[in-house]
């Protein structure tokens, strides 16, 4: 069942962001705090609120996010027919430049993040007058840290995808905007864990279920656990990821859970392996406000019947993924993560032979009785895991290999789950192929290749170059809108 947070978010008014140039716009998108009365502490989460819902912007996780993220990796390919979409071609065969519409597309919707949680951070300061009791004040620097672990979850994607970007920390005007230049990869890093400290000292240590899909003290741990991965400090990593293993050990609060499978169904979703996830829903309705993301709907069934059971038919497996998976004897993840085409589902909806593709992606599949909406509606349902607990075990298992510690014991729980068997002393090999297997099209694949250094081998046939596509370029179009901006090397 969905939970409150749906009516927070998603019923205000408050989603509707801007989806122009982030240059070209008052970062605060179209929430405007003029009128709001900052008397009633009620009223406190409705820009944090703008904020969350920013990330369903179709620039920021939609069809951008797709072929960015995932669709330049060996594990996807583009789908959908041929000769559909020229950008996403160029993604796919590292052929993109600086104009490409999906690498702008992603920029400005990143930035819509920050922005819109720039505008609940310089707004939240209005309520203080009204704020009595330690309740009060808990909650507000709650909601401040919130803020800043979703821009610092912002800059995260900016700075893998791009190199050192520009960091806004402030509602500026468009003249201003115009004249940042960009700073280093390491100093965006640093401004990202200087915003997910506040988060780890300020936010709770977990919501009720009334409030699920809400950051917390441990969300903020994971993601500063994984940008330590990213700068390859790994006794940093191993810091982060014991803590949230040892909390979520001690209480429950967290863990994997034990359906593979089941674990991307919408029943599970905000269940205890999530850390963060991208809220979506019609909120039963069938027309109305959208108040959902259409990244599952791009991937559905191409061609497929009914007409709610089918989507965009892009981000494929590839063969190469799947001869992976099939020479590890996997069968769990196989089930999870392959959709056939021509195959029945465990919940009775047929994938039909008719069908573009001969595989599409299981994991964001919903199923026919979920799709209501007036137009097809396939996945509107369907939220997007960004933060796993998966995810803590297996940075903390490479953090032990890397270290010389036990690696076994985080890297086996993952393992144990799919069922498969355990490997006592596993190599540095065995955690990439661990996380390979475990979050294959989760837009993970691309990024753990670069940060690795196997990008040139594993993509090079493909068309990767090396000294170039370790970086996506900054969008033409950016940069004529504020000159001080650098391009990447090679583009």
């Amino acid at each position: 069942m969905k939970t409150i947070i749906y009516s927070m978010l998603f019923s205000l008014g408050l989603f509707l962001l801007s989806c122009n140039d982030y240059l070209d716009i008052p970062p605060e998108g179209n929430f405007n705090a003029d009128g709001l009365d900052f008397t009633k502490i009620d009223n406190m989460f409705l820009p944090v609120s703008n904020a969350y819902a920013s990330l369903r912007s179709n620039t920021a996780h939609g069809f951008a996010y797709l072929g960015m993220f995932e669709i330049t990796s060996d594990d996807a390919d583009k789908g959908s027919t041929p000769e559909d979409s020229p950008p996403m071609i160029e993604l796919d065969n590292f052929r993109y430049g600086p104009t490409n519409s999906l690498t702008t597309e992603f920029w400005e919707g990143a930035y819509g993040i920050v922005s819109a949680a720039n505008n609940a951070i310089v707004t939240l300061p209005n309520f203080e007058p009204a704020l009595h009791s330690d309740d009060d004040w808990n909650s507000y620097r709650g909601m401040v840290a919130e803020s800043k672990f979703l821009r610092a979850y912002a800059y995260f994607n900016l700075n893998r995808a791009y190199g050192g970007v520009p960091i806004i920390d402030g509602v500026l005007t468009s003249e201003q905007l115009a004249q940042q230049k960009r700073a280093t990869t390491e100093e965006v890093y640093s401004f990202i864990h200087k915003d997910l400290d506040t988060g780890i000292n300020d936010l709770p240590d977990y919501y009720t279920k009334d409030w699920a899909g809400r950051v917390t003290k441990y969300s903020a741990m994971t993601l500063k656990a994984k940008v330590f991965l990213y700068q390859n400090k790994m006794d940093s990593v191993l810091k982060y990821t014991n803590m949230v293993i040892g909390y979520a050990d001690r209480t429950g609060q967290y863990g994997l859970y034990p359906n593979f499978y089941k674990l991307f169904r919408v029943e599970q979703e905000n269940c205890e392996e999530s850390l963060f996830e991208l809220q979506s829903s019609t909120l039963g309705r069938q027309t109305g406000d959208i108040t959902y993301c259409e990244y599952a709907y791009y991937q559905g069934p191409r061609g497929n019947s009914p007409g709610n059971m089918q989507g965009w038919g892009f981000k494929v497996p590839s063969q190469k993924l799947i001869d992976f998976l099939n020479a590890r004897g996997e069968t769990d993840r196989i089930k999870a993560t392959i959709m056939v085409r021509g195959t029945k589902t465990d919940e009775g909806d047929s994938i039909k032979s008719s069908c573009a593709n001969p595989y599409y992606n299981m994991k964001v599949y919903t199923t026919a009785a979920q799709n209501l909406w007036n137009y097809n509606g396939y996945g509107f349902e369907h939220n997007i895991r960004l933060l796993r607990f998966a995810d803590v075990l297996l940075m903390n298992a490479e953090a032990q290999v890397t270290l010389g510690g036990d690696a076994a014991t985080p890297l086996n729980r993952v393992r144990a789950r799919v069922h498969l068997d355990p490997i006592p002393n596993p190599t540095l090999q065995d955690v990439y192929d661990e996380r390979r297997a475990e979050f294959a099209l989760e837009e993970n694949r691309f990024f753990d290749l670069v940060r690795t250094g196997k990008a040139p081998q594993v993509l090079g046939p493909l068309g990767f170059i090396t000294g170039k596509n370790e970086v996506f370029p900054i969008p033409q179009k950016q940069i004529q809108l504020n000159p001080n901006l650098t391009q990447n090397n090679n583009y």
